[in-house]
């Protein structure tokens, strides 16, 4: 028998879960197997089993709108309920039929649509103003991060995935994002990057923000093994790894994560990019240079990709071009990086949309979130299509495809209202008007909505008697 259960777990416990109902009914080549339906996990890939707990609130109808189907890319009149945390009901314009203690917002003539997703951001990496000796700082990271979280939230931008951080900046951010201690999106962090020594984010000359507290060095095949238990016990729900390594070690590294039921991505270019396809990698990240035998590779295995064009297009406005890196051995252009989007569309690989927003770019969200869409779109992507990758693709390749990603009942409530068509314009995204994450009213009117404080009781509610 195959899978991770069958190799996490082995033959005697395969024959002792045959007997409940849910392990019968799905397939034992996945960790969700061993989960009864409808048990409360939390709400990441790693779904570690919590307490049930009903969740208090008063719904929310969104009545008038145009609802943006995420999976037939179709707009239609609709009337959403959101009960908890999830997606009641998608009803028909003309009911009523919701709890009689609704919040009930008229949304007519905008546009309802599932959270975006960025797929590669950097929330807790350093900018211009953040002083030199602050650079590899956690608490400091923590305090850009929440910012720069804000931003995104404001921006209709409901999950994103951080590709690595500054300490374990990143893995508190999602923590308390995942208890709604802080107005941000979801966050699904990567942690630190895994690589050989002298690779990508630890070249010469070691800056505070390129070095042992953003990414790890590790060099053979154990040691990429434990550098992926070590993320996945700080919190990781991905792996992410970059060149340069060897063949052993990126196939360790594959190995591993997915014992663990995770997820690996890599930013890596040319021959590292074969051997981690070769290896079973799930994602390659960014546009840069690989064969056209390595797209085919890609396409066959079911390899997806996450193109972030724009970002690289702001390093060649920018600079002309990517220099002085060890990990960038490679002419680059903005020709040569569209030209590999296009190929690999062509090839049929399934591509979602990420920014790569890092340092100062992260005042310019939602535009550089906006100018992806519009390279997809200027690839061959309709503009629903492009939406689409933003959504539902975006969170298949979350491995939160069930839980997010389109507007229909039983998945969570992550929900936005954009003041105009954004299925016919996609500059209409930088009109969000509201922000349903998680059940919960984030964004009204374009401000994030942050609730009064509720004061805890006292143990009693008095000075005691004998008190004179």
């Amino acid at each position: 028998m195959t899978g991770l259960i069958a190799r996490a777990l082995g033959g005697a416990a395969l024959l002792a879960m045959a007997g409940s109902t849910y392990a019968q009914s799905v397939p034992l080549n996945d960790r969700r197997a061993v989960i009864a339906p409808g048990a409360r996990t939390t709400e990441d890939p790693r779904r570690i089993p919590l307490k049930p707990q009903s969740v208090a609130g008063v719904p929310i109808v969104l009545t008038g709108g145009r609802l943006f189907d995420a999976v037939s890319m179709r707009v239609r009149a609709a009337t959403v309920v959101i009960e908890g945390n999830q997606i009641a009901a998608v009803l028909p314009p003309q009911a009523t039929n919701w709890p009689p203690n609704a919040q009930v917002i008229d949304v007519t003539g905008k546009t309802i649509m599932p959270g975006l997703i960025d797929m590669h951001v950097h929330v807790t990496y350093p900018d211009g103003n953040t002083p030199i000796d602050e650079q590899a700082s956690e608490g400091a990271g923590v305090l850009r991060g929440m910012r720069n979280l804000r931003w995104m939230l404001e921006s209709g931008i409901t999950s994103v995935r951080d590709l690595n951080g500054v300490s374990n900046a990143p893995y508190l951010l999602a923590e308390a994002s995942a208890s709604d201690e802080i107005a941000a999106p979801r966050v699904f962090t990567a942690g630190h990057i895994i690589t050989g020594t002298g690779g990508h984010a630890t070249e010469r000359p070691v800056s505070p923000s390129h070095g042992p507290d953003f990414a790890w060095e590790r060099n053979g095949a154990d040691a990429w093994r434990a550098a992926v238990r070590e993320t996945f016990k700080q919190g990781a729900s991905v792996i992410k790894v970059a060149s340069h390594f060897a063949p052993d070690e990126i196939a360790a590294a594959v190995d591993e994560a997915h014992r663990l039921g995770l997820k690996v991505t890599c930013d890596c270019e040319t021959i590292y990019t074969a051997m981690a396809v070769d290896a079973g990698i799930d994602m390659i990240e960014h546009p840069l240079p690989r064969t056209d035998a390595t797209i085919a590779a890609m396409a066959k295995r079911g390899t997806t990709a996450v193109p972030t064009l724009q970002v690289y297009q702001n390093v060649i406005d920018r600079a002309g071009g990517f220099y002085g890196s060890t990990s960038r051995r490679f002419t680059m252009t903005a020709q040569g990086d569209f030209d590999v989007f296009k190929k690999m569309k062509a090839a049929g690989i399934v591509m979602g949309v990420g920014t790569d927003t890092i340092g100062d770019a992260n005042r310019m969200v939602p535009n550089v979130y906006l100018a992806e869409l519009k390279w997809f779109v200027k690839g061959g992507y309709s503009i629903p299509a492009a939406l689409q990758a933003a959504t539902l693709t975006n969170a298949k390749l979350l491995d939160m495809g069930d839980r997010l990603g389109s507007i229909e009942p039983g998945k969570l409530a992550d929900v936005i209202v954009v003041d105009g068509h954004p299925d016919e314009d996609i500059d209409a995204l930088s009109r969000i008007d509201m922000v349903v994450k998680d059940g919960v009213l984030a964004v009204s009117g374009g401000q994030v909505v942050t609730p009064r404080h509720v004061s805890a009781p006292l143990a009693k509610p008095s000075p005691p008697a004998t008190v004179r």
